[in-house]
């Protein structure tokens, strides 16, 4: 499955257009390279995703091509997540 598609069927990202961006910028890794939006994602690949000074870590558990809310989560599971602080004042 295509990176951004997982992003947005998982809902870690709510649009594929805006996966598509993000990735592209270069602040999504899967297994320590750099990704595309076309990457393909495989079972138990981890994906680590820079927002802002947030950056997530996830391990993919399961490909669905579609989702309900509820079912979205079981995709992946949160290794870290962790938030950067701007001690600039």
């Amino acid at each position: 499955m295509r990176l951004d598609k997982f992003l947005k069927v998982s809902r870690i990202i709510k649009r594929r257009a805006l996966a598509k961006e993000v990735a592209d910028q270069g602040r999504i890794l899967i297994n320590d390279k750099v990704a595309k939006s076309s990457t393909n994602v495989g079972v138990n690949d981890h994906i680590e995703i820079r927002f802002g000074n947030k950056t997530l870590v996830i391990k993919v558990d399961q490909l669905l091509d579609t989702t309900k809310k509820d079912d979205a989560e079981r995709m992946y599971t949160i290794v870290s997540e962790n938030y950067e602080q701007d001690f600039r004042k």
